[in-house]
């Protein structure tokens, strides 16, 4: 294979569909490395969402403060993604993620210094909350760029496992955090009233910074960049092609719920019941980390049912179990009383919530499935990049929806929305006569 290199680190001959001129040794570990560091990304984004409950159950903030501090990584990371977007094309996959993991470190310092407060100050926090969100935004630079590196045929497979196992960040923190905060490794601790118990909640955003580290070190070994160059101009053509638009629309269907949901099921656990049941050894609202393994799994696993039989079919696949799954939630949430708790179905509620999260999972991996073979190489990673960035203020839009409106109304939103997404797709992907290859 004749492969040169104008610098360090960088492939100037590259061109996937060509075996002669595909290295997919280096393709295979550019997928390793950046979903290790996408992994994290997630972890940083989605911490906040485990440590909102905790800090309610402090006496630290208030319900409604709760539901604003895990919005607000929603918000930044959707607005960070806009950025990060643009960024493949313009530094290269190898510096782009060697940066973002330098830019991860900030936020879990400062929430490793704050939480040793006896009484921290709320902005501060929505501040650091904000800052959280860089976890968000890399995710439109890192999937766009691994799009580059797989041909065709391979993208469902490759796009799936790196968006799917970097989404188990998500439920990864959910599921640790709650551990982690038993171990005083050092600073102050707070007292969670209704469980009666100490706890240091600094723990979990300082033992994720050493890990930060081994994923820099690692893409410094490891990355290098490919020649996919545009200049900013040159990628805002994306915005005149339609699909753009529908792509956007399918991609706030999955992506938007599986994140919004994610980053406030443990505040509506909290906020619908007392107690829940514990399942195994998990209880309380640490079971809120299903709904992002659920998910995740589901996303990692379709991609090479996408692959096969095209991402398309998926996606109205996705779409009606969303708004078939929404029906047992609506049903579980008539018996919410206002003021009142524990009268809601836990089982039925958690039942339909899973069913929900498996079936966004389903549609995150149709849906990038789709846009590579939708659009041209350097299109494809614009389309990504930009249905990206919309979808993540998931967790913004569902935290004020759910501290503005009542929750039957939301999900009552979600079923007609997806019944909408469901016919679109079908007649613009999946139907006889659309596009075969989406």
């Amino acid at each position: 294979m004749s492969t040169t290199r104008a610098a360090a680190g960088v492939i100037t001959e590259w061109d996937p569909e060509d075996p002669a001129r595909w290295q997919s040794g280096q393709a295979w570990r550019t997928l390793w490395c950046t979903t290790f560091s996408l992994m994290l990304g997630f972890m940083v984004w989605f911490l906040v969402s485990s440590l909102a409950p905790m800090l309610q159950n402090a006496d630290i903030i208030t319900q409604s403060q709760g539901y604003w501090l895990a919005a607000m990584p929603g918000l930044a990371g959707g607005v960070l993604r806009l950025g990060w977007m643009f960024l493949p094309p313009l530094m290269g996959t190898r510096s782009m993620v060697i940066w973002s993991n330098v830019a991860l470190m900030a936020p879990m310092a400062g929430w490793a210094w704050i939480l040793t407060l006896p009484q921290p100050p709320f902005a501060a926090m929505m501040l650091l909350a904000c800052l959280t969100g860089i976890g968000g935004g890399v995710f439109s630079g890192y999937m766009p760029s691994t799009s580059y590196f797989f041909p065709k045929r391979l993208q469902g497979t490759a796009l799936g496992l790196q968006a799917g196992l970097g989404n188990f960040g998500v439920s990864v923190v959910q599921l640790l955090t709650p551990i982690l905060v038993g171990w005083g490794l050092f600073g102050g601790a707070q007292h969670l009233v209704k469980q009666d118990r100490e706890v240091h909640l600094q723990t979990a955003p300082a033992l994720i910074l050493p890990l930060l580290l081994v994923a820099l070190v690692t893409a410094v070994a490891v990355l290098k960049s490919v020649p996919v160059k545009a200049n900013l101009r040159q990628q805002l053509d994306i915005f005149s092609n339609r699909h753009t638009w529908i792509m956007t629309m399918m991609y706030v269907l999955t992506f938007g719920i599986f994140s919004g949901l994610a980053g406030q099921f443990g505040n509506v656990l909290k906020d619908l019941f007392d107690t829940v049941p514990t399942i195994g050894w998990l209880g309380g609202t640490t079971i809120a980390f299903l709904g992002a393994f659920t998910g995740s799994l589901a996303r990692v696993c379709w991609g090479p049912f996408c692959d096969r039989f095209g991402g398309g079919v998926w996606t109205v696949v996705s779409a009606v179990g969303i708004a078939l799954s929404t029906i047992p939630v609506l049903i579980a949430l008539r018996a919410d009383v206002p003021g009142e708790k524990d009268h809601v179905s836990v089982g039925l509620f958690v039942t339909g919530m899973l069913l929900v999260f498996f079936f966004s999972g389903v549609g995150n991996a149709s849906t990038f499935k789709q846009m590579p073979m939708i659009f041209p190489a350097r299109q494809a990673g614009g389309v990504i990049g930009w249905t990206a960035a919309i979808a993540a203020f998931g967790p913004f839009l569902f935290g004020l929806a759910f501290d503005w409106f009542p929750k039957t109304g939301v999900f009552g939103f979600v079923l007609g929305y997806a019944v909408l997404c469901a016919v679109l797709a079908w007649q613009q992907y999946a139907r006889p006569g659309a596009l075969a290859k989406s």
